[in-house]
């Protein structure tokens, strides 16, 4: 059975493979050990070249880089480490000549304590932005108005001198809440978005979208119960019933749709993690005048993957359940290879969940470097730069390690600078450089864009259902299917060597590692197109 083209009705995201890049760490061209957006550019053949349909640009926007980039003081400059509006439009310019759709992240949480806004806000209780920010008065006895608890540990409120009042932040003391319940707050944000619309760019991906709108009657969160897991910080001690994920956020995702769809066809996708993650992501995602698209952190925080867990996970996002997203990978989570598998099974493994995550439904998210295999790299505390993990250390996810810069050949910089790098390059992960998988047909490089090409030619797998789950000890099937097409995929989860109880018929589209309808060898895959 041949594939059929894709739908005409279908939206250029649906099922679309997005590429995240991290610009710090993706290509420096100016030698001072940063990545900046000339150099995304010069690596644009690269990302094109593995059959993606889009990028992710992590944040590149005017910033004391506090939490490098998403403490944001200006949205609509570009900070002068990673190049300028030019730059910027060139690199929107050459991604869209490659066929590339360019995403950007858009904070709508908090800002920079450098932000004009927040200048002006916390100036008196009198000017005109004095509500633009979640600020509150002391308790009596002078501590702060909750028990709400910050990200990157201890309260969510600090004390400020000027106002007299405590302001909210659940990250840094440096990133204070928006207000976004205040309608002129809404319209700043949106007038962001129509600025960067305008220039060019096809979609957003909201950063911690439901942590934008707080309970304006200040209840104290309850507590967590203990479900014997190492708690590393007082945010996990509390259910965050108040603190975020306000219903009030519909009616706001809603005025950003209609922004939107003023341009035509744009995609947004929302990070939501916490408590109520999976019910929050269906109701952002709910009908056609909310979000595209949702993702959150299943995957990206989940100890090991097993069958039961992908089937948990997935099965609960079928037809008539909105349009996920899944990512095993990203700037916030260790390498899923150093999760997931023991060092010496990393290469087959590497393998097969890639071939696991192109056989979702939904949209699939690669973090940069993931095609080639990346450990987690490991950081001296001396030289961490990321403030999560200097303040939980050593007991942290430590950002750093997933955030070193992208090996592009096999020597002592990975051609990514002429000048120091912001974070070490490993040997490890020299040696798996972009240069290095070139041309190999064995490596994970080629399947990966192997992957990609089956997933935009057979619409069961970039826009089939996911039906018949089944699991079998580490061995897990489903099926893929569209009109008359299906696709059984199956993987071995575990190390070792598996029988299917049934091998089942149709043609092999993809064997990874040595699958074969009668045999999955340890960390293997198989597509089996039916007759």
């Amino acid at each position: 059975m041949t594939a059929k083209p894709e739908p005409a009705a279908a939206a250029w995201w649906r099922g679309a493979a997005i590429y995240q890049i991290y610009p710090r760490s993706f290509q420096d061209t100016d030698g001072d050990g940063v990545g900046d957006l000339p150099g995304i550019t010069r690596r644009l053949d690269h990302v094109a070249s593995l059959g993606a349909d889009a990028i992710w640009i992590s944040p590149f926007f005017t910033s004391p880089m506090r939490d490098f980039g998403y403490d944001v003081s200006d949205y609509c400059g570009i900070d002068p480490t990673f190049g300028t509006l030019q730059d910027f439009d060139a690199l929107v310019a050459r991604a869209h000549e490659l066929g590339l759709k360019v995403i950007l992240d858009q904070i709508y949480a908090h800002t920079s304590d450098l932000h004009p806004w927040f200048a002006e806000s916390r100036s008196s209780r009198t000017n005109p932005k004095q509500d633009w920010y979640v600020w509150a008065d002391p308790k009596p006895d002078g501590t702060p108005p909750t028990n709400w608890q910050s990200v990157f540990g201890g309260p969510a409120w600090t004390w400020d001198a000027r106002r007299r009042q405590y302001y909210m932040h659940t990250f840094l003391k440096e990133q204070p809440q928006l207000n976004l319940h205040n309608r002129a707050v809404q319209d700043a944000v949106l007038d962001v978005a129509r600025f960067w619309l305008e220039r060019g760019v096809d979609g957003f991906r909201l950063d911690a979208l439901n942590h934008a709108m707080h309970d304006p009657l200040l209840r104290d969160n309850p507590p967590a119960p203990d479900k014997g897991k190492l708690r590393t910080r007082p945010f996990d001690f509390q259910i965050k019933r108040y603190s975020q994920s306000h219903p009030d956020m519909i009616h706001f995702i809603e005025r950003l749709r209609a922004v939107c769809d003023e341009f035509g066809a744009i995609h947004t996708v929302a990070e939501v993690g916490g408590d109520d993650a999976e019910a929050e992501r269906k109701a952002y995602t709910d009908g056609n005048a909310r979000l595209d698209s949702s993702y959150g952190f299943d995957f990206l925080y989940a100890p090991e993957l097993t069958p039961d867990f992908v089937v948990e996970t997935v099965c609960q996002w079928e037809e008539g359940h909105g349009w996920p997203s899944w990512a095993f990978e990203n700037h916030d989570a260790p390498r899923a290879v150093s999760r997931w598998c023991a060092a010496e099974d990393m290469a087959r493994f590497a393998r097969m969940k890639m071939a696991l995550l192109a056989a979702l439904r939904g949209n699939i998210i690669l973090y940069q470097g993931e095609e080639l295999g990346l450990e987690q790299d490991e950081i001296p505390f001396e030289l961490l730069q990321d403030p999560e993990a200097i303040a939980n250390w050593p007991l942290t996810l430590s950002r750093d390690g997933a955030r070193t810069p992208m090996p592009w050949r096999n020597r002592p910089l990975g051609d990514f600078t002429t000048g120091t790098p912001w974070l070490p390059l490993s040997p490890a992960n020299l040696a798996r450089a972009v240069e290095e998988q070139t041309g190999d047909q064995a490596s994970l490089l080629s399947l990966t864009r192997s992957l990609l090409r089956l997933r935009s030619a057979h619409p069961a797998l970039r826009l089939g259902a996911l039906t018949d789950c089944v699991v079998e000890g580490q061995m897990l099937e489903f099926a893929r299917s569209s009109g008359e097409e299906r696709i059984t995929c199956r993987f071995n989860l575990g190390p070792d060597d598996l029988v299917p109880a049934k091998a089942g018929g149709g043609a092999v589209l993809m064997a990874v590692n040595g699958a074969k309808p009668a045999l999955m060898p340890g960390y293997s895959a198989l597509y089996l197109l039916e007759d």
